[in-house]
Parts: structure tokens; sequence; C-alpha cells
């Protein structure tokens, strides 16, 4: 499972923290890692996108680890991109990472998405209908004496706050304030991806850092 979510009365795919480039901006602090995080999730996102086949892709914020990140890209990931978001409307929703419009990778460029009652953005605020990202949220629990700990949506039926879709990403434990932030003291669930389905824990169940 990729950490997407597809809207099917949309017909629309909704990705969360891509974070391309991670690789070459961590090195650019001296910090050595392989330098394969962009093609590793570019491949995910196109075997998602080729389950689905959406209409519209929304990309929901922090899809390029920083400002930098767009013009890093090669021709060959320039060439995929291009290949992928051409025959479908892509919305590319700014986030903290990249607050800033990229040029010549095709589709359109804005913060805040409005449609009917649902709200795509990328840091969560509570508001009902919400879709967002930012808060990279995972959640561990013990089964059978073992701790396992995975990407995670973090719902409650009114709003939801999607995984870090990029390959490098970290994540927030869902014990963590920020979520309370979000969801209040209405309690949430923690929809675990696992190997071939997702597993529900209420948040009370999941076990904190």
């Amino acid at each position: 499972l990729s950490g997407a979510l597809y809207a099917p009365d949309l017909a629309a795919l909704l990705v969360a923290d891509l974070h391309l480039e991670q690789g070459a901006a961590l090195a650019r602090r001296g910090i050595s890692v392989p330098p394969f995080d962009t093609g590793l999730t570019l491949a995910a996102l196109e075997a998602v996108v080729a389950e689905t086949a959406p209409r519209s892709i929304y990309l929901l914020g922090d899809s390029f680890h920083d400002a930098k990140g767009h013009s890093l890209l090669d021709e060959g990931v320039l060439t995929r991109l291009a290949r992928l978001f051409a025959a479908r409307e892509t919305i590319w929703i700014t986030g903290n990472h990249d607050p800033d419009p990229a040029t010549g990778i095709g589709g359109s460029f804005g913060g805040t998405l409005q449609i009917g009652a649902l709200s795509f953005r990328h840091e969560p605020t509570g508001g009902f209908g919400e879709v967002a990202g930012h808060l990279h949220p995972v959640a561990r629990v013990s089964h059978r004496g073992q701790t396992i700990g995975r990407r995670c949506f973090a719902a409650d039926g009114e709003r939801v706050v999607l995984p870090a879709f990029g390959a490098f990403t970290g994540g927030l434990n869902v014990r963590h304030a920020a979520f309370d932030a979000v969801f209040g003291a209405r309690g949430f669930t923690a929809h675990m991806l696992g190997d071939g389905r997702i597993y529900a824990f209420a948040v009370s169940h999941c076990l904190p850092d």
C-alpha cells in the first residue's frame, strides 16, 4: 500500500509530502544519503497512477523538499513527470517546504483547493471536510509481544491527514500533541498501512514514542 488516497467521486488521486530531492537537500547540509529518493518516490507514484487511472491528481504540498528541489530534476525525471501529468488535471498545492510555484513541470499551483464541502490543503487546521498532509502520521502498536510501527492515515470521519509519500520522509507519532490540535478531544483512528491491507486502531490503543 502506497499511502495515496483515491477519491472515486472525484476520480482524483490525493498524495501528500513527496519531498522530491530530499537526498540532494540533505547532501547540501553535509548529510550523506543515497541519492535515490526521487526515483523511488516517482516509481511509487507511477505505480499507483497506473492502478487507479485518476482523472485528476492533487499533490497536497511539500512535493519538493525545498525551494531548489524542482530546479535539480534531471531530464529523465522531467520527462517522466510530463508523461504522468499530461493526460490528467494536476494541482500542486504549495507547502511549507515548497511555498513557491515550480516551473516547467506542468499542472497548476495554489494554496487551498475547495471542492464542495471538501478542503484540500497542506497544513491541517482541523476544519470539517479537510484533507491534508504535513504531519507525516505514523502509528505504533503492540502485537504478539512485538512493537510494530507503520505509516498511517489519521482520520475521524470528518477530516483526514495523509501519510507522507516520499521514500526518505520520516514520521510523527499519532500520539503527538500536534494531532490533538487537529482532532481535539474527539479522538481519531490510525489506519495503518500493512502488507496488502489497512489495519485500523483507535489512537488511544497506539503506543507513544
